[in-house]
């Protein structure tokens, strides 16, 4: 057993006040249930920073089928591990059970510690079971105690909990000092745990360009050594992390730090000799879209796609056409409904750009589902910011009328068939043929 260190609330930042409220819904419910529940992770760390958290996640002894007893606006998520998922209209609150770290290879045997579900609920068996032996994590269904699982987490500065009964704040790791030191340290050996889940690599670089921290050397080191592995990551879940470094505000930096630890060429090998000024153009335009807008919406997968593969030519766009090279992003594949969402959003600049259009076409082009889309591009990449201003007001204007569609545009020309004279086609008289 570690003793952890314990900050009390008189002597730590963190105030409710700052904490969002469906979080401290869930907390107190929780804790009133008699679950042990904590503020955990990223959300302790940015509070401890100064910054405001993008999400609140939750730490509790409670198992996810027992949270979604407690909470009817409650959803089980996830394969590899379940998640309990709190919504609150568009909000999503986190939840999930206290893990442990488990040697490797032995991830399907702790299942059984699970208690019994009742009968309606889904088994909990892994479909992607695997008979490999080595360090990756297949399976992470182990629940445990709060200390276990402070000790399975990645990087020290997310293993503090935040304890909603006392307000102090947990420390098992030493993740205090390394945040007042302002450094990434492993939990564990790096080389470890860099072989469990190769993804934590990508996050060390992403979180030191986001919150501009220094990465321990020993860290570096691993990262150098082990930057390959990256290739054995499921391939969505690298994408999705590509896709969170381009609408987190400093793509720019990251891709560069990326590069310095030969990780961006673990994904893309043919990304670093493509790299021109104007792929760091495309990404510093991005951060400056995200920092501007940082209360809308998120862009679109689609746009942040065009914002990385345009500018290294990985998809060639001519005259409102988009030709897939490959449709991959070195060993990842690209959603289809992401290049088609792309090209929609390609194809819509020339008209969005033709200010003097009629009425009739303008409407028809705010009628499209991609024209959010292309409005965003357009703001983003295309230093029109008079059009852009011209069209949010026209896109007002037209909801504020009732915002009928018009006609499709641009107008299908509907060809007829030829119809072929002679065979067996009916007579006028209804029968076949002429008898």
């Amino acid at each position: 057993m570690t003793v952890p260190v314990v900050v009390p609330r008189a002597e730590h930042a963190i105030s409710r006040k700052s904490i969002d409220p469906d979080a401290l819904k869930v907390l107190y419910r929780l804790h009133q249930n008699n679950y042990a529940a904590y503020l955990v992770g990223g959300s302790v760390r940015d509070l401890l920073l100064g910054r405001r958290p993008k999400d609140f996640d939750i730490g509790t002894s409670a198992h996810p089928y027992q949270v979604k007893r407690l909470f009817r606006n409650c959803w089980i998520i996830g394969r590899r591990f379940r998640l309990a998922h709190v919504k609150f209209g568009p909000k999503i609150i986190e939840v999930a059970t206290f893990r442990k770290q488990i040697p490797a290879g032995t991830e399907e045997e702790p299942v059984a510690q699970i208690p019994q579900a009742p009968a309606a609920m889904p088994a909990l068996d892994d479909p992607d079971e695997g008979d490999d032996l080595d360090r990756l994590i297949h399976h992470d269904n182990t629940f445990g105690t709060p200390e276990e699982d402070a000790f399975r987490r990645d990087f020290t500065l997310n293993g503090l909990f935040y304890d909603i009964e006392t307000h102090a704040i947990i420390d098992y790791v030493g993740g205090l000092e390394d945040i007042r030191a302002r450094v990434i340290r492993s939990i564990g050996n790096p080389d470890e745990r860099f072989q469990e889940d190769p993804v934590r690599m990508l996050r060390a670089v992403a979180l030191a360009s986001r919150l501009d921290l220094t990465i321990d050397p020993p860290v570096l080191a691993a990262i150098e050594r082990y930057h390959g592995e990256l290739a054995r990551s499921a391939p969505p879940r690298l994408m999705e992390e590509i896709y969170k470094v381009m609408r987190g505000g400093f793509a720019e930096r990251t891709f560069r730090g990326l590069i310095d630890t030969g990780l961006l060429a673990a994904i893309a090998p043919e990304v670093p000799g493509r790299i021109t000024p104007a792929f760091w153009q495309s990404l510093a335009e991005a951060d400056r879209y995200r920092l501007a807008h940082s209360g809308s919406e998120p862009l679109p997968n689609a746009v942040l796609l065009g914002s990385l593969l345009l500018p290294l030519g990985l998809l060639d766009h001519h005259h409102g056409r988009t030709k897939e090279l490959g449709a991959r992003f070195g060993i990842l594949p690209l959603a289809r409904r992401d290049v088609e969402f792309l090209r929609q959003i390609l194809s819509l600049q020339r008209h969005l750009r033709d200010v003097n259009a009629p009425t009739r076409h303008q409407r028809s082009v705010m009628h499209r589902s991609a024209f959010p889309g292309a409005l965003a591009w357009l703001d983003l990449h295309g230093h029109a910011g008079p059009i852009v201003e011209a069209w949010k007001a026209l896109h007002v204007e037209h909801a504020a009328a009732g915002g009928q569609p018009p006609e499709e545009l641009p107008p299908r020309r509907r060809r007829r068939r030829r119809r072929r004279r002679g065979g067996n086609r009916p007579a006028p008289g209804g029968t076949f043929g002429t008898g």
